[in-house]
């Protein structure tokens, strides 16, 4: 049986099963809700899993999924070499999301990495200790500023309400996921203007650590031919 996980509640499940349903395939729910149970319609030989986005992509690297839904920038930043470990087969057109660096409105002369790095070096000397960038994004975030030559800051762990770091002053500037702005509006934060790290968006992906074997692999060609990839 070839496992896919997918996501379990909210606007990404509902997403999702009209993806599949827009293919031929129905996602259904075959016990209550609490229940986590699914079956795919339209094919045979597919067990859905019920997961959490980040459960996803923890259960792609592990190898106990085939395929999996989840967020090209979970992906990227939990899994090291991702490519390495899962194969991208397609983007699902829903999700969509960007990771940046942002910080205070306030910063008027900060408009872009360098002025980031300026601004991280004077506040080293004027403080002695590195500005703190907030983020759950730690290895995406830190290869970006690696690449655009920023220094003297330091990654602060943050799992929610990132935006509010700031305010709180467990940090000077944030890194983390916005669709449209306004939440980063609201908490009186700007996007640098070269401070796009990943635009990211739902993908489903297959796992090179499963168990592939002749029947899972015809299961792959068929779900594939469904749904067009």
């Amino acid at each position: 049986m070839l496992k896919i996980g997918v996501p379990s509640k909210g606007r990404l499940m509902e997403q999702c099963a009209d993806w599949f349903a827009a293919r031929g395939l129905r996602l259904v729910r075959t016990g209550s809700e609490r229940e986590y149970a699914c079956a795919m319609e339209g094919i045979e030989g597919v067990e859905p899993v019920l997961l959490s986005a980040g459960e996803i992509t923890r259960e792609l690297a592990a190898g106990r999924i085939h395929l999996g839904v989840t967020g090209q920038d979970l992906v990227r930043d939990k899994l090291a070499d991702w490519a390495s470990q899962v194969e991208e087969l397609a983007p699902m057109g829903f999700g969509h999301a960007d990771l940046v660096i942002a910080v205070p409105a306030a910063w008027v002369d900060v408009e872009t990495l360098d002025d980031l790095d300026a601004v991280a070096a004077a506040f080293r000397r004027t403080h002695g200790h590195r500005l703190r960038i907030a983020t759950k994004y730690h290895r995406l975030v830190h290869d970006f500023l690696r690449s655009a030559g920023v220094a003297d800051y330091q990654l602060v762990d943050s799992q929610g309400a990132t935006e509010g770091t700031i305010r709180n002053l467990t940090a000077e500037a944030i890194a983390d996921i916005t669709s449209s702005g306004e939440t980063l509006r609201a908490n009186h934060l700007k996007l640098l203007d070269d401070g796009v790290i990943l635009q990211s968006q739902a993908t489903l992906y297959a796992a090179h650590a499963a168990a592939w074997d002749d029947a899972t692999r015809a299961t792959l060609d068929r779900l594939k031919a469904k749904l067009g990839i």
